[in-house]
């Protein structure tokens, strides 16, 4: 039988200092299996992107999700991630691909937004949506935040996005404006040109870019990316359609992996005035290192695909 976990079934069982627990341990652990993520454009306005196997050692599963993204759609990407017996193949169940996407994406990010800026409190946040939210939920719980900053192309999401924080903090008119204001800034967005460029940062600063997961999609310059310090999830996939490819730059542009950097294998930030920058794609096994314990805690609907 397979199992069907909707996004209120997810949530009921998820728990943020939980998941940040399961995704630093997935840092730590080596995994030989080469990271699939195949993206076609669509006719129209959108693109189906497929990310496989999703596996970690010691997990008797893996997963597989298939993703569609819209960029006027709400929820903007919308799909399944598809769990697996890894010993028969058997379907042990299909989980909402927004919610465990959302979740795994921010709370990466909120372990490698820590782990490489300074002791700052001063968050900034460009594009106001789920993915970003979840960053601030993490980094809420690995550090105080006394200040967020927000900017997004519309003024009203981005106030209210502040207020659901229930972060003091302030609506900002452009990436400058976060730029200047925060020490700390997270990116999010479906810009195709720099948002930020090196004339807009100081020493010291963190940025994490959080769009740049396609190609063409850009939000961090090349002569910004070249003057920091550029952490990676995967230097290939970050070469081939992320933050370095996407503006020319190859894979050893990139100084570290986040694993890395866990695992004391590289450094992150080695000095109060660098400036860092962590560029992530999105791995598979980050589907699975959520979708295992939902699925091991939570109550849904099941199915017989064979029937």
């Amino acid at each position: 039988m397979t199992v069907l976990l909707t996004r209120s079934d997810i949530l009921r069982a998820l728990h943020v200092p939980a998941v940040l627990d399961a995704l630093r341990a997935g840092f730590r652990q080596s995994n030989d299996i080469e990271p699939l993520r195949i993206r076609t454009d669509l006719p129209g306005p959108g693109t189906a992107t497929a990310l496989l196997p999703g596996l970690i050692p010691g997990i008797p599963a893996y997963t597989v999700k298939v993703n569609a993204k819209f960029p006027d759609a709400s929820p903007a990407l919308r799909g399944v991630v598809c769990l697996h017996d890894l010993t028969d193949g058997t379907l042990l169940a299909l989980l909402d691909s927004a919610t465990i996407t959302a979740w795994r994406t921010g709370l990466a990010a909120a372990l490698a937004t820590d782990a490489l800026a300074g002791p700052a409190t001063s968050v900034g946040v460009v594009g106001a949506g789920a993915q970003t939210a979840m960053v601030i939920a993490g980094l809420a719980v690995l550090r105080k935040i006394e200040q967020l900053v927000v900017y997004d192309l519309d003024p009203e999401r981005a106030a209210e996005f502040l207020v659901q924080q229930g972060i003091p903090g302030t609506v900002a008119n452009s990436p400058q404006e976060v730029a200047a204001a925060a020490d700390i800034v997270v990116l999010a967005t479906w810009s195709r040109r720099p948002l930020l460029t090196a004339a807009d940062v100081r020493p010291g600063q963190h940025f994490t870019t959080l769009g740049a997961d396609e190609p063409g999609k850009v939000e961090l310059s090349a002569d910004l990316l070249s003057a920091a310090r550029v952490v990676v999830d995967d230097r290939a996939l970050a070469a081939q359609m992320g933050a370095l490819g996407n503006v020319g730059l190859p894979a050893d542009a990139a100084h570290a992996t986040f694993s890395e950097v866990l695992t004391g294998a590289a450094a992150g930030r080695r000095s109060a005035g660098e400036l860092t920058v962590y560029a992530p794609v999105g791995l598979p096994w980050q589907d699975l290192a959520i979708a295992w314990p939902v699925h091991q805690a939570a109550e849904g609907k099941t199915i017989d695909f064979l029937v």
